[in-house]
């Protein structure tokens, strides 16, 4: 996997940022979620790199990037400070204006860079997920038994990070589940990765205060541009799997055209790890919108 890429680390805007780079062509961004890496997007990423200069990055708190302790109001990790981690590494290495693909966390970390950054944005693809606020707001009992852990994570220091770290496979395994016997749908190799990383010290706590952000400051944030009617800019394509949560508890391209001008989307037949579930699916969807 990554035959194509390279691998680095940056300091940026305080933290250490690991990513892989490879390709070449216009810029782009791919940006994973919990309790993953970089790694989720192996199946597509060297199809990519023969098109784009694909910069795979791991989220402050994941994978081998910093894991810096949450500070008052975890603005540590607000998708703010997270966004900015990004826009910084992407300056870095020379991008300005880049395309960005992001999956789960990494898609609300694009939503705030895409709002905080507009002028670094060309095109903009989020996958399987709702703008947090729609989602806050309008949770019932289905939708918190589904996404049981947003509100698991997000409960006081130190109990769910002592949890996490009690028995890190079971966490795994429970969070990554597509099924009632806890089956998955990742190559051994990217699987082995992630439970790698789940072990790093710091990573438990970063979980939780990505969660926590979410709940508190983030919303915050997006309540302020709600308020002022600040909209994403750059054309988006939503995606998102017609078996998973998102289908299930809300109307995504109905969401996310009330926080950006131009939105088209569809389902997938996939659950929540479309990367890894319909790899070729996503594949042609992506090159089929940066065209």
């Amino acid at each position: 996997m990554f035959e194509r890429f390279q691998r680095d680390e940056r300091e940026v805007n305080g933290v250490r940022i690991a990513y892989r780079q490879g390709g070449s062509g216009p810029p782009l961004l791919l940006l994973h979620g919990y309790p993953q890496t970089h790694v989720i997007w192996h199946l597509i990423a060297d199809r990519l790199a023969e098109r784009f200069t694909v910069v795979a990055a791991d989220l402050r708190g994941y994978g081998d990037s910093s894991k810096p302790e949450g500070g008052e109001n975890h603005v540590a990790y607000s998708k703010r400070e997270m966004a900015l981690d990004q826009v910084e590494l992407m300056r870095r290495l020379g991008f300005e204006r880049f395309d960005i693909l992001g999956h789960d966390r990494g898609a609300r970390v694009s939503h705030r860079l895409a709002m905080d950054h507009p002028g670094a944005v060309r095109r903009l693809i989020l996958l399987d997920i709702a703008p947090t606020l729609a989602m806050y707001s309008q949770t019932d009992e289905t939708f918190a038994r589904a996404y049981w852990h947003w509100f698991f994570l997000i409960r006081p220091a130190p109990l769910p990070e002592r949890l996490l770290e009690a028995d890190p496979e079971l966490v795994l395994q429970t969070a990554v589940a597509t099924r009632a016997d806890h089956a998955h749908p990742f190559s051994e190799a990217a699987y082995a990765e992630y439970l790698r990383c789940l072990k790093l010290p710091g990573a438990a706590h970063a979980f939780c205060e990505d969660y926590r952000a979410s709940a508190g400051i983030d919303l915050e944030h997006d309540r302020e541009d709600r308020a002022a009617g600040r909209l994403i800019e750059a054309p988006l394509l939503v995606l998102w799997g017609e078996r998973g949560v998102i289908q299930r508890c809300f109307e995504p391209l109905e969401e996310w055209r009330a926080v950006a001008r131009d939105v088209q989307g569809k389902a997938l037949p996939a659950g929540h790890y479309l990367p890894e579930e319909v790899p070729d699916e996503v594949l042609g969807e992506t090159l089929r919108f940066l065209a």
